[in-house]
């Protein structure tokens, strides 16, 4: 965007400081409306990556629930079997020591497993954020959108990344917590003697009743994780909006600035020029107070 004021006019605009302004303005109105079509077209990219960002994370959210609607499933199996072993045979609860148990299978943690089905003790996480609470339950809910977004926007994008990243680092600890538990209870089974019909089956429930426990921690850990990376898909499409409103709000100041070349160009060509000028400079400054309300307040 380029105006050039044309040198006939030049020659009927007074050689003095009022002549200077008014052939001036309509160059400098032009600066500004370069500006603004600028920030338009900056903030209309960053309402387009929001929106991606948006996608990937929603995609990330989807894994997530599968995750957890598999982990439930399982869980459900293993209930589901050990309830049909319990209806259908005489289980009694598991005698240890006629188990035989190896000193590699003596930890308190497999004895607490198969006793009791209890879980290892895995490390916790940091407490989320009450922010971050308000807006899940908001989600949770089924609050209007309106709603949903006033408590999202009270949630700034790093703590929100750090609650994901905080309930991902929990999951894998308690993988890793549970990994040689789950590794001694399948050794253990392999070494009954088939024979033992009755030992066999009280193991087997023991087992049973720990997998599915173990099935419904891993599934609250994902939902966990699944409804945190739900929140950064709202967070990203408040973000993706809020650029977008800043984005049409520079495009109108734009047109308010190139109205001002415009009509600033025209005084140049009217004998009384600080009518139009003095409109010019109206529209110039209402689009340039605009434009800065926008950018620090919007």
């Amino acid at each position: 965007m380029k105006t050039q004021v044309p040198d006939t006019l030049k020659s009927d605009v007074p050689a003095t400081t009022w002549g200077k302004v008014l052939t001036a303005t309509p160059v400098a109105m032009t600066v500004i409306a370069t500006m603004l079509a600028g920030l338009a077209s900056s903030e209309m990219t960053e309402a387009g990556y929001a929106r991606s960002l948006a996608a990937q994370q929603q995609s990330k959210a989807g894994d997530q629930w599968s995750y957890f609607q598999a982990k439930r499933l399982r869980s459900a199996l293993q209930h589901s079997t050990l309830d049909v072993l319990i209806n259908t045979a005489d289980v009694h609860p598991l005698n240890l020591t006629a188990l035989e148990l190896s000193p590699a299978s003596t930890n308190s943690a497999i004895i607490a497993a198969l006793q009791k089905g209890e879980m290892p003790t895995a490390p916790k996480g940091r407490p989320v954020d009450s922010r971050i609470q308000t807006a899940l339950k908001a989600v949770a809910g089924l609050k209007t959108d309106a709603e949903i977004t006033a408590s999202v926007t009270e949630v700034d994008s790093k703590t929100l990344a750090d609650a994901v990243f905080d309930a991902r680092t929990q999951a894998y600890s308690f993988d890793e917590t549970t990994r040689p538990v789950n590794q001694a209870v399948e050794q253990l089974e392999k070494s009954l003697a088939p024979t033992n019909r009755a030992l066999l089956r009280d193991y087997t429930a023991a087992r049973l009743r720990y997998t599915a426990q173990r099935y419904d921690a891993e599934a609250r850990l994902n939902q966990s994780l699944a409804n945190l990376v739900e929140l950064q898909v709202h967070k990203s499409n408040q973000i993706a909006e809020r650029h977008r409103r800043r984005s049409q709000r520079f495009f109108f100041g734009m047109l308010a600035a190139q109205a001002a070349v415009i009509v600033s160009t025209f005084s140049l060509a009217a004998r009384k020029h600080s009518l139009l000028w003095s409109l010019a400079a109206i529209a110039g400054l209402a689009s340039t107070g605009f434009a800065v309300w926008v950018y620090f307040y919007v």
